[in-house]
């Protein structure tokens, strides 16, 4: 048996660092809606030609070459637009290098699974924490051919990585792929209008000290959108110094007192215009920076217990803890479904989480949830031919649920514990399932696993006991429990009823007599019955 891996101790999670709403503009004129489409053209042809020029300068990037590329991008639309444009080229640059990063550690674990299983006799059994060799001399040499593929890929990768090449496609890579399959994508007719308007750049960044937080877009508390207008385009302008006014407005339902301050108050806001071609509406996104939302101490966070959740495929498990780890009143499960389009299944997260965070605000309670990251568990080289076991693990809503989770718990002052999730559901099961069933109540293994959650986060040991002093037996050197101080109260009471026997001098279907000590027959037990009690903790022979 492997010793169990060293756990990382749990810690608060961080609130949100930025803020992001968004409307639809209504009432645009079919004037305003072509002039919306000739900027995010114009602007786009310029982000992309900004973008394949930071790529090609790799790692000789400096600010020498950023500012040779704002000044030729501000000839031909402004020093504001030409700012926008570097600073979004800057952000994929980056974010494409991290994904390619993640990339090479994913083909270096397919690679070290695949040598593994390999090196194994044809046939061989695996464990629990051990694959298993191939199962047919077919399958062994396929996977030596897919193993020459992966290392391929990895000393490509590894080549890009080193000269600092990335590959960036704007527009998105599985758009540019469905040109080439768009009956099977469904899209024969919007194809070309979606692939445009995911091109266009319509993004600007704000200027605090500036009229309502941002000279490039700028929108009033009254809902009014105006543009300024790129050099070329000048000539659409129908309001003073180069600006379009569009005929229709924008207001927030959410946050609008929030941003109408920061408006009044020329502090920066961020403004993106976006199409939707399915929908064929005009959306309009702000968003700006906050101050990191101060946490709580560890020690504060645990005060009064905590709520242990488990995170399912289709619900969430929560389970109330009191301070010393004991489960409290029953178990909780929130459910969702994730069949159906994105937005359906987005709603489902956030209205299972709401259900959640209400119910852990009405006991004025912190959250305990895993610290998840399963980009390494779903690869085909680990499972092999558990298909379903994949499908299931790619499709917990991991990090949609975090990241929405953080954001909406901040907004009702709930504090976020996150956990190791080594070894949760497995010890969970294991000394919680069972204790916790009753025939009134059927504990599953995700119930058990938020209660080791919840204890892990706590402090506390999953086990439910600790083991017994080796020279005494009894209570010389204190309470045998780790759940229970010796002086709590009502620690000697007698113990809920558990199906089964409780001593192993107890025969089946005595348990309700657990607490009874002359139902146990011990030797040297009186034969009357007194007034005294012996602990209601079983005792060992």
């Amino acid at each position: 048996m492997g010793v169990p891996r060293e756990l990382s101790a749990p810690f608060v999670v961080l609130g949100p660092s930025g803020v992001a709403i968004r409307t639809r503009l209504k009432g645009l004129t079919a004037g305003d809606e072509e002039v919306l489409r000739l900027v995010g053209a114009h602007l786009g042809s310029l982000a992309s030609r900004d973008l394949k020029r930071r790529c090609a300068d790799g790692l000789e990037h400096s600010a020498e070459t950023w500012a040779q590329r704002k000044r030729a991008l501000s000839v031909e639309s402004s020093s504001r637009w030409a700012g926008s444009i570097t600073k979004a080229t800057h952000d994929q640059w980056a974010l494409s290098r991290r994904a390619q990063f993640a990339h090479i550690q994913g083909l270096e674990a397919g690679v070290r699974m695949i040598a593994h299983r390999l090196s194994l006799p044809v046939g061989e059994k695996g464990t629990k924490r051990a694959p298993d060799g191939y199962r047919s001399r077919q399958e062994w040499f396929a996977k030596t051919r897919r193993l020459r593929v992966l290392e391929d890929r990895l000393a490509a990768e590894r080549a890009d990585r080193a000269a600092g090449r990335v590959r960036v496609v704007r527009g998105g890579k599985r758009l540019a792929r469905n040109r080439h399959h768009l009956d099977q994508a469904q899209l024969t007719e919007q194809w070309r209008q979606r692939w445009e308007a995911s091109r266009w750049f319509l993004q600007a960044d704000g200027e605090s000290g500036k009229r309502f937080g941002n000279e490039t877009i700028r929108l009033t508390p009254d809902g009014e959108v105006s543009i300024k207008l790129p050099a070329p385009l000048a000539y659409l302008a129908n309001a003073r110094h180069g600006r379009y006014v569009l005929t229709g407005t924008a207001a927030f339902p959410h946050r609008s007192r929030e941003w109408a301050d920061r408006v009044a108050a020329n502090r920066a806001v961020a403004y993106r215009i976006h199409l939707d071609v399915q929908r064929g509406r005009w959306y309009v996104t702000a968003s700006w920076t906050i101050p990191p939302v101060k946490t709580v101490a560890l020690a504060q966070a645990r005060a009064g217990g905590m709520i242990g959740v488990d995170t399912n495929a289709d619900h969430l498990a929560a389970w109330r803890l009191d301070e010393h780890g004991n489960p409290v009143a029953a178990p909780r499960r929130f459910f969702f479904d994730l069949d159906g389009p994105a937005t359906h299944r987005d709603a489902q997260v956030r209205h299972a989480l709401m259900r959640m965070l209400h119910f852990a605000k009405r006991h004025g309670l912190s959250i305990a949830i895993e610290n998840l990251d399963f980009q390494a568990e779903t690869t085909r080289e680990k499972h092999g031919r558990r298909k379903r076991f994949r499908k299931l693990i790619s499709g917990m809503p991991v990090s949609g649920l975090r990241s929405r989770l953080v954001s909406m718990a901040a907004e009702l002052g709930i504090t976020i514990v996150a956990v190791d999730p080594a070894y949760t559901s497995k010890w969970g099961a294991q000394h919680w399932q069972k204790p916790l069933t009753s025939n009134k109540r059927a504990t599953t293994r995700h119930d058990a696993a938020a209660v080791a959650i919840g204890r892990r986060a706590l402090g506390h040991p999953i086990r439910r006991r600790t083991a017994p002093p080796r020279d005494d037996r009894r209570d010389r050197r204190g309470h045998r429990t780790v759940q229970a101080g010796p002086d709590t109260r009502g620690r000697e009471e007698t113990r809920p009823r558990i199906p089964g026997p409780r001593t192993r001098s107890v025969r089946a279907g005595r348990g309700a007599n657990a607490g009874d000590q002359d139902a146990q027959h011990r030797s040297g037990r009186p034969a009357e019955h007194g007034s005294w009690q012996q602990d209601s903790l079983p005792l060992s022979h």
